[in-house]
């Protein structure tokens, strides 16, 4: 690694300075913009990545990079998503140029070929990124054309390291719309109808961007699994989400002015339910309120039979407090739909009544719309209709709603009742 001048270091500052810190959240919704200039792999089955050369080269900067906007000049909106937590080593490829950098920018250095940066903790806080050594973040931005690969996913936004004590976590600061060409095809299939991708693209921003309003996490924003949104990176794209996320372009919904969390699932079982109904100290808005859901019986997941066996359940019911022989499962209280909001478990020691929902997400059952339970052998049958929470976008409904020739407009409309679709100011 070469070093650079102190008066190169303080030219690069301003430039890159906003890039290298993670984007604050405010409560007022903020213009999106998406970029021009990003790269882009076009494919039409999943699995394909670019090749990537073994080789790489070290030089100074010849340019800084630029900081976070589109052709326009208007800032974009980034979204900071936590990839991995708790590594101790791992490996970042990258298809072509890639500058590296510490958050304060006191190192810094260019790799101009394709290759691989290997990456790991040294202990006391400190990382090492390539030969760079730093007891603070480290960025890998790309340059334009270049595109990241950890894993088996493809990033086109900076991944930052970020140690630890003894480990580090990885983090990918990417623009939000950029972000969702990573999130459809993995929560609703790329193949789907055009207009139910669309509600997709709108749902899914919306909830981005609330999210960012809530986000009081140093480092990172969201998840890259189901606890925010199924992420695996924007770097490879698919024409029909790409043609659905521009289309939709700072669009988002609101109630009464404001973003609200825009919850979907896979199947409502023919209606969603109050969001009271899966959260309790949840707020109920019109929006999450419920609606009936006539295009979903299509899917496998409207109607089904699940045996759990009686080890999980038993192993559950000891969890909360409650021991000996499983004897049965009943559903205690279930809203105007049919969803259950408790059960009762019930063994040679006594009965225990629980949420459904922790309940579903403990045992793996698809839905806690549930018609019946019953013994069977060393299982309990369960028989209900769903997949998912049920609140808010029923996702295999918006795929039959777009077959039937809906627009994502009275999409969104059916299961949010009583939002406005806004454009971002």
């Amino acid at each position: 690694m070469k070093q650079v001048s102190r008066f190169f270091i303080l030219s690069l500052c301003a430039a890159l300075l906003s890039a290298a810190c993670g984007t604050s959240s405010t409560k007022k919704v903020a213009q999106t913009t998406a970029p021009t200039s990003t790269p882009v792999v076009h494919q039409t089955q999943p699995g394909q990545s670019p090749v990537m050369a073994p080789t790489q080269t070290q030089d100074p900067p010849l340019q800084a990079p630029k900081p976070d906007q589109s052709s326009s000049g208007k800032a974009m909106r980034i979204v900071r998503v936590l990839l991995s937590d708790n590594l101790t080593a791992t490996q970042v490829k990258h298809s072509g140029r890639v500058y590296v950098y510490t958050q304060n920018l006191d190192k810094t250095y260019k790799i101009s070929a394709s290759g691989t940066l290997a990456v790991r903790t040294i202990g006391n806080g400190s990382v090492q990124v390539g030969s760079l050594v730093a007891a603070q973040p480290v960025l890998i931005e790309p340059a334009k054309d270049t595109l990241l690969t950890w894993g088996d996913n493809i990033y086109a936004g900076k991944i930052v390291i970020v140690p630890a004590q003894y480990t580090f976590l990885l983090v990918e600061h990417v623009d939000l719309e950029n972000y969702l060409y990573g999130v459809l095809p993995y929560e609703m299939s790329y193949s789907w109808p055009l207009e139910a991708l669309k509600a997709q693209a709108v749902a899914a921003r919306t909830y981005t961007l609330k999210t960012l309003e809530d986000s009081k996490n140093k480092y990172f924003d969201l998840y890259s699994d189901a606890r925010s949104q199924m992420y695996k990176g924007g770097g490879k794209q698919y024409d029909s989400v790409r043609t659905a996320v521009d289309a939709t372009k700072s669009q988002v919904l609101t109630h009464n002015g404001h973003l609200f969390y825009t919850y979907y699932h896979g199947n409502c079982g023919g209606g969603t339910d109050d969001i009271t109904s899966w959260n309790t100290t949840a707020k109920s808005i019109k929006p999450l309120s419920g609606t009936a859901c006539a295009f979903d019986s299509h899917s496998k997941n409207y109607s089904w039979k699940m045996d759990i066996p009686h080890a999980k359940i038993t192993a559950y019911a000891k969890s909360v407090g409650l021991g000996g022989k499983l004897k049965s499962v009943k559903v205690a209280r279930k809203t105007s739909t049919g969803r259950a909001t408790q059960v009762g478990i019930f063994t040679s020691k006594g009965s225990k009544i629980v949420s459904c929902n922790k309940f579903r997400l403990s045992v793996g059952l698809k839905s806690c719309k549930i018609t019946k339970t019953s013994m069977v052998n060393n299982a309990v049958r369960f028989e209900g209709h769903g997949y998912g929470h049920g609140i808010g976008m029923c996702q295999d409904g918006t795929y039959g709603m777009a077959k039937a020739g809906k627009k994502y407009e009275q999409i969104l409309k059916n299961y949010y009742p009583g939002a406005q679709l806004t454009a971002l100011k």
